[in-house]
């Protein structure tokens, strides 16, 4: 099964909805058994769904404390890019940090992805302590 634009923008919002529920089974319905995951590209890669739910869950953020947005911006074969923004908050709802990213993933035939390297960028200046 190849998975569409269509398919892989649920899967990002699939994504969204396992960050925010910090849900052990939803994040690891995403991946396939043997997936890598480089949470920065060229930094260490997780591997494996459980390593991947373990290194997600070991510090998860507060469900109210980020918003975050992603769409596809291009399919090739199995290879699936997408671009997007994330906005870390203060307790008052004011930005903290926000980021640009783009997502590069492979996706195995049955749709859940088995490689994930974030590439992201901090926009504008870092955030004040």
């Amino acid at each position: 099964m190849h998975l569409t634009g269509d398919g892989f923008a649920t899967w990002l919002k699939g994504y969204i909805a396992a960050w925010r529920s910090n849900d052990p089974h939803a994040i690891g319905r995403l991946f396939s058994e043997h997936a890598s995951y480089s949470y920065r590209a060229g930094t260490h890669v997780v591997s494996g769904r459980d390593a991947i739910v373990a290194a997600w869950l070991e510090d998860p953020d507060d469900p109210g404390s980020w918003e975050a947005h992603y769409e596809p911006l291009a399919i090739e074969d199995q290879v699936h890019v997408a671009m997007g923004w994330s906005r870390y908050l203060r307790e008052d709802g004011s930005l903290r940090d926000e980021f640009s990213n783009i997502f590069v993933c492979r996706f195995d035939d049955g749709g859940q992805c088995s490689e994930l390297t974030e590439w992201w960028m901090r926009v504008g200046p870092p955030a004040e302590p």
